[in-house]
C-alpha cells in the first residue's frame, strides 16, 4: 500500500467505531454527577476535578520571594478541565475539555489567564448545553458516532511552542493552534494536506537543534506516523509504520541516532468496540505479549528493530542516550498493571479514592545489535519525569519527577530530582495538603547542560483551596522554593506544561 493510502487510513476512525451500538440502557439521571456531588462536600481533593464556572481572565497572584530572571517568561500548563456539561459528568478524567492556563511572570509579579480550548467538539457540545459525543473513557446512550480522530478531540493533554506557536495537544488527534497572548484558539493545525486529520500525540520531543520529533497512533489501522518537524514549524516528513498489536502508547523518547517507543501490552481489541464499549475499555491487557520496544533509525525511519522487556504499564519516558557501543538507555515510569487507567483515573470522577499501583523509575538497556533488552527498577516513587531540556537524546544525570503519594488523596504531594545512576533523591514535600503537577527544569542562561537550572511548577494547596506556582534552584529542591505566587483561586489539575522564556 502506497505511503499517501497509509496516511489516509491513519486518520480514518469511523471503519471500527461508527456503528458501535450503545452498550448501555437508557440512564435517567447521571449517578456520577450525583456521587462526586455529594463527595465535594467532605473530600477537599475533589476541589482539582471540579469544572470551573468559566475562563479566567488576567489575576495577579500573591508573590513571596523573587522569581529569578532565567523564569520570566511564560508558563502554559494544559489539562482536563470541563468534565461536566448539562448535568452529566464524564466517566474518565482524561475526557474532560481543554484548558490551557498561562502563568506570565515578570520580576515584579505573576499573572494568570486560562481558556477552554474551543476545539468544534467543545463549540457544538457549549451550544447544545449538553454532550453530543463519546470520549476516550466514556460512552452513554443518545451520543452521536464518532467519525474521525478529531471528532472527539479535546485537546486537553499537552502543549508545544513552536517556532512562535502555540499548540495545545491531545494524543488522538490533531494539534490546536492557540494565540500564546489572548489564549483564543485559532483552529486546528494542519502539517500537510497528507497529514490532516493524522493523530499528532501530546508529547513530542525537541532535538537539540529544534527539529521536533513526535507520532501518533492510529489504533484502528495497526500503524504509527512518524513526524519530523523543523525549527520552522514546518514538516519534513511523516512516515507511517506498521505496528502488529497497536498498543497504548502515550509518549516516546529519542537518541542522537535513534526514535525509541516502549509499548505495554495493552492492546485495542476491535471486536470490543464493536460491543459498544469506549476506546479505552476497548483494550485488553495481554502481559504474554511483553513489553515491545520499537528502535527506529532517524536517518531512515524504515530501517527499524523490535526487541523486547518484562511486561509492565507506563505513561511516561523520562530520556534515552546511547552510548559509544550502541548501547541505548532509557528510563520510564513503570507500573506492573495499567491500574491507574481503569481504577484511579476514572473512581476520581465520582469523587472515590481507587488504589494506586506503585509507579517507580526505571532503567532500561537496549542492545539493538545483539537483539537484546533488559531494565532495573529504581524504589524511587514517580510520575511526570522531566530533565534538562538540553539534554533530550543525550546523557543525563537527573530526573525531576513528582513523588509522595498520599492516602487521603490521588497524585503526589512532592517534587524530587533522582540521580538515576545512583538513586539518589533530593525531595521538597509541600505537604499533604496538597497536590503536585508537573514541574519543569528551567536551564540558568549561559551555563552548560546538565548545569545550574531551576525547577519551576504547580501544586494545589486545599487547605487554602487556591493554585500555587512555586519555583526551586535545581540543585536545592529541599531548601524549598525561592519564589512563590498563590492565585486568589483553584484551578483544575492540568497534566503536562511548556515554559517560553522572555
Amino acid at each position: 500500500m502506497q505511503r499517501r493510502n497509509l496516511l489516509r487510513l491513519a486518520s480514518a476512525y469511523a471503519a471500527g467505531a461508527a456503528f458501535a451500538p450503545p452498550l448501555f440502557a437508557e440512564a435517567a439521571a447521571d449517578p456520577w454527577m450525583a456521587d462526586f456531588l455529594k463527595a465535594e462536600a467532605a473530600l477537599p481533593w475533589t476541589l482539582g476535578y471540579r469544572t470551573p464556572a468559566g475562563d479566567f481572565g488576567g489575576a495577579s497572584a500573591q508573590v513571596t520571594g523573587r522569581f529569578p530572571a532565567a523564569v520570566q517568561g511564560v508558563l502554559f500548563r494544559n489539562g482536563p478541565a470541563i468534565h461536566d456539561m448539562g448535568g452529566q459528568r464524564y466517566q474518565h478524567w482524561f475526557d474532560g475539555d481543554g484548558m490551557v492556563q498561562r502563568y506570565a511572570i515578570t520580576a515584579t509579579g505573576v499573572a494568570h489567564s486560562g481558556k477552554v480550548v474551543r476545539t468544534p467538539k467543545f463549540v457544538a457540545e457549549k451550544a447544545a448545553g449538553k454532550r453530543l459525543l463519546e470520549g476516550f473513557g466514556s460512552k452513554w446512550p443518545g451520543l452521536q458516532q464518532v467519525t474521525g480522530p478529531d471528532a472527539f478531540n479535546a485537546a486537553n493533554t499537552s502543549v508545544l511552542s513552536v517556532n512562535g506557536e502555540l499548540l495545545a495537544l491531545w494524543e488522538g488527534g490533531s494539534a490546536f493552534a492557540i494565540d500564546p497572548v489572548t489564549l483564543e484558539t485559532r483552529g486546528a493545525k494542519v502539517w500537510s494536506q497528507e497529514t490532516r486529520g493524522v493523530p499528532f500525540s501530546a508529547h513530542p520531543r525537541v532535538d537539540s537543534d529544534g527539529t521536533v520529533w513526535n507520532f501518533g497512533v492510529s489504533a484502528l489501522s495497526d500503524m504509527l506516523v512518524l513526524y519530523e518537524i523543523g525549527p520552522d514549524a514546518k514538516l519534513r516528513r511523516a512516515q507511517p509504520v506498521r505496528t502488529p498489536h497497536t498498543s497504548y502508547v502515550h509518549d516516546f523518547a529519542i537518541t542522537e541516532r535513534h526514535l525509541v517507543f516502549l509499548m505495554p501490552p495493552l492492546v485495542l481489541e476491535r471486536s470490543r468496540m464493536h460491543e459498544g464499549h469506549s476506546f479505552v475499555d476497548s483494550h485488553r491487557w495481554r502481559p504474554e505479549l511483553g513489553m515491545r520496544v520499537l528502535v527506529v533509525d532517524k536517518a531512515d525511519l524504515s530501517r527499524q528493530q523490535w526487541l523486547e522487556l518484562p511486561a509492565g504499564f507506563m505513561f511516561h519516558l523520562g530520556n534515552a542516550w546511547e552510548d559509544a557501543q550502541g548501547i541505548i538507555r532509557v528510563d520510564y515510569v513503570h507500573a506492573a498493571t495499567p491500574g491507574v487507567l481503569y481504577g484511579t483515573d476514572r473512581a476520581l470522577m465520582r469523587g472515590q479514592m481507587s488504589p494506586r499501583p506503585e509507579y517507580h523509575i526505571a532503567i532500561a538497556r537496549l542492545d539493538p545489535a545483539r537483539g537484546k533488552a533488559s531494565q532495573e527498577l529504581l524504589k524511587v516513587q514517580a510520575e511526570f519525569p522531566r530533565i534538562d531540556p538540553r539534554l533530550t537524546g543525550r546523557r543525563h544525570c537527573h530526573l525531576l519527577h513528582a513523588s509522595q503519594s498520599q492516602a487521603t488523596h490521588p497524585g503526589f504531594s512532592a517534587v524530587a530530582r533522582t540521580a538515576v545512576e545512583t538513586g539518589h533523591t533530593d525531595m521538597y514535600s509541600y505537604g499533604a495538603d496538597h497536590m503536585v503537577e508537573e514541574h519543569l527544569f528551567i536551564p540558568e542562561p549561559g551555563t552548560a547542560p546538565g548545569g545550574a537550572g531551576w525547577v519551576l511548577g504547580t501544586a494545589l494547596d486545599l487547605k487554602q483551596r487556591c493554585t500555587v506556582l512555586a519555583c526551586f534552584r535545581a540543585d536545592h529542591l529541599s531548601d524549598g522554593p525561592v519564589a512563590l505566587a498563590k492565585l486568589p483561586y483553584a484551578l483544575p489539575l492540568g497534566l503536562h506544561a511548556t515554559f517560553t522564556q522572555s
